[in-house]
């Protein structure tokens, strides 16, 4: 069992934290000689001139400068792509995938990266890409960063160690990462192996939804969001610094592990969530609401009300709503999906009767994409379900997906269109509706 870490609470908090007293300096963020023989270092997540309320920034006091590292080289032999992807035509079909195995060769996190989809620009700051991992050994003297955007792990197996800059994190299935653009980590296995999702942003930087009508609570709180306190390695040596930009993998030598910051203040940090924590806020009378009640976290665009990115869970919950159909309606929309399921069944697809096969359904561990106004809905089973259930209170209780929802449409990678999980039949299960209209 690992140790138990210490956290801070608060999103958005201006946080101080130091892992040695008095290595923090009294007043002013870069004096003539930091405490402790330390450098100051400063790493904004935002334009300096942004509003004060949307300002990103933190002070790291650390043994030395980030800029102590050898030349970087591009690297190849990984499944990393950037964005657009080219030479990939976009398809409107609906596709869905089955669970990956889990490697049968050393794979860290790095190795085991895979880019799934991606839309939008790196260079333009807009969009973002989908990346599965898939790993069964820890990260060894090398440490990962991304230029390109924030990235916001989905586990779905396995509880992980993230070490970064700013300190250390367990995150297990259940639970969310954000890790900010530009930060320095690594990742330690804390069981066997280990799965899941990760979203790029490489937008505006996730925030919580406002909450309109709801009023002043529901969904996502503030306090129950996480950041690290500080800690840090003083290990010198052969390290790697693996950092992706403009959609590549660059590989720079170290001579020292990067996660020496002795302490540091500011609100441009990692944060974890526990997804139990969501208030969900649901109908009490008819009618299925619409998925935007269940977001997050979003990253806005440039319109109003139109996401670059939402991040939407679909959590155990009670369905109450009479004279209505419960599961989510046929539809269509302008926003595009990619859903993915960490544990239990989706309430609109039958569980699978064989699910090792590999056309074995909405299976935890797999994946769904839905573009722009490509019509999806509840299987013939569920909806037959659906519609012949007494509409008695129901807890949903075996559940937890979620989605990636945004204004762009998502271009699979050509990966993840020719990958043998891919269900060729995913079709069939809207096939055997019959016509009942008299």
């Amino acid at each position: 069992m690992s140790k138990k870490l210490s956290y801070q609470r608060g999103l958005g908090n201006y946080l101080t934290t130091e892992a040695r007293p008095g290595s923090l300096p009294a007043t002013q963020n870069s004096p003539q000689k930091p405490p402790s023989g330390l450098y100051a270092e400063q790493i904004s997540g935002s334009a300096f001139t942004t509003p004060r309320v949307n300002n990103l920034r933190t002070w790291l006091y650390r043994m030395r400068p980030s800029v102590m590292h050898g030349p970087f080289q591009v690297i190849g032999g990984h499944r990393v792509c950037g964005n657009p992807i080219k030479n990939q035509t976009l398809n409107p079909n609906q596709l869905r995938w089955g669970t990956p195995a889990i490697p049968t060769q050393a794979a860290d996190f790095i190795t085991g990266l895979t880019t799934f989809a991606s839309h939008g620009s790196i260079e333009q700051q807009r969009g973002a890409a989908i990346h599965l991992y898939n790993m069964n050994d820890s990260m060894h003297k090398r440490y990962f960063s991304s230029a390109d955007g924030e990235c916001l792990f989905v586990p779905q197996q396995g509880e992980l160690r993230f070490k970064t800059e700013m300190g250390v994190l367990d995150v297990a299935p259940g639970e969310i990462l954000v890790i900010p653009r530009g930060v320095k980590f690594q990742i330690e296995l804390l069981d066997a192996s280990a799965q899941g999702y990760i979203c790029e942003n490489y937008a505006a930087p996730f925030r919580l939804p406002e909450l309109g009508p709801i009023g002043a609570n529901g969904l996502a709180n503030p306090r129950h969001f996480l950041s690290p306190v500080a800690a840090y390695e003083d290990q010198e040596g052969k390290h790697e610094w693996i950092h992706k930009f403009h959609g590549q993998l660059w590989s720079a030598p170290l001579s020292h592990s990067p996660l020496d910051v002795v302490a540091w203040h500011g609100n441009y940090a990692p944060y974890k969530y526990d997804l139990s924590l969501f208030n969900v806020i649901n109908s009490v009378s008819f009618d299925h609401p619409d998925p935007s009640i269940f977001t997050v976290l979003t990253s806005q665009s440039d319109t109003a009300g139109v996401a670059n990115v939402d991040f939407v869970i679909f959590p155990p919950r009670w369905a109450v709503a009479e004279h209505t159909f419960r599961p989510p309606y046929f539809h269509r929309n302008i926003m595009s999906e990619f859903m993915g399921l960490i544990h239990g069944v989706y309430d609109a697809k039958t569980p699978a009767e064989t699910p090792t096969s590999k056309n074995a359904g909405f299976v935890p561990g797999g994946a769904s994409l839905h573009n722009c106004m490509t019509p999806h809905g509840p299987d013939t089973s569920s909806y037959q379900k659906a519609v012949d259930a007494k509409l008695k209170p129901e807890y949903m209780a075996n559940t937890l997906a979620f989605m990636f929802e945004s204004r762009f449409a998502w271009v699979p990678t050509e990966y993840a269109l020719q990958s043998e999980y891919l269900q060729n039949d995913y079709q069939a299960i809207w096939q055997g509706f019959e016509k009942q209209f008299k």
